[in-house]
Order: C-alpha cells, then sequence, then structure tokens
C-alpha cells in the first residue's frame, strides 16, 4: 500500500470513531430526556371526564333552545311547550301513522 491510501485510512477511521462517539452521545440525550419525561407529571386543570360532561351538558343545553326557539317561532307554539311530553308524544304518534 502507498502512504496516501494508508494516510486515507487513517482519516477515515477517525471519522468513524468521532461519528461513533456522536452517535453514543446521542444515544445518552435520547436516554436521559425519556428519563426527564419520565418523571415530569402533568396536572390538568380540567380532568378529562369532567371535559366530557361539561360538552353534554352544553349539547342538551343547546337541544333545548333550539327546541324552544323552533317550536315557538316556527310552530307558532308556547315556548315551554317543546318541553313537555305531551307534545312529543302527540308527533311521534304523527308520525307512526
Amino acid at each position: 500500500m502507498s502512504q496516501e491510501t494508508k494516510a486515507t485510512n487513517k482519516k477515515t477511521n477517525k471519522a468513524d470513531e468521532q461519528k461513533k462517539a456522536q452517535t453514543q452521545t446521542k444515544k445518552e440525550k435520547r436516554a436521559d430526556k425519556k428519563k426527564q419525561k419520565e418523571k415530569k407529571y402533568v396536572r390538568r386543570i380540567i380532568p378529562i371526564w369532567a371535559k366530557v360532561l361539561i360538552i353534554v351538558v352544553l349539547s342538551l343545553f343547546a337541544l333545548m333552545i333550539g327546541l324552544i326557539v323552533g317550536f315557538s317561532i316556527l310552530g307558532d307554539g308556547s315556548p315551554l311547550d317543546a318541553l313537555k311530553w305531551e307534545t312529543w308524544q302527540h308527533i311521534i304518534d304523527f308520525v307512526k301513522e
């Protein structure tokens, strides 16, 4: 082998060693980040179950408001009649026939 090829082999070996050292440090950094993430606990201001409950309640409230507005304005009826069972029973009977 010539002197030049030995020199390039040494350079490539050094470059390979440096890359290995960098990857080892990257792996160590990743491991440290994982440890930090595992220790970190986030406390929610509003728990998930409360958020679901709020969404359900707000949806029901919006449905009731829509029924009242639709029944009173479009149907020319009393606004609170939309929430009475007799009204819905009449609608169900009408649809079945």
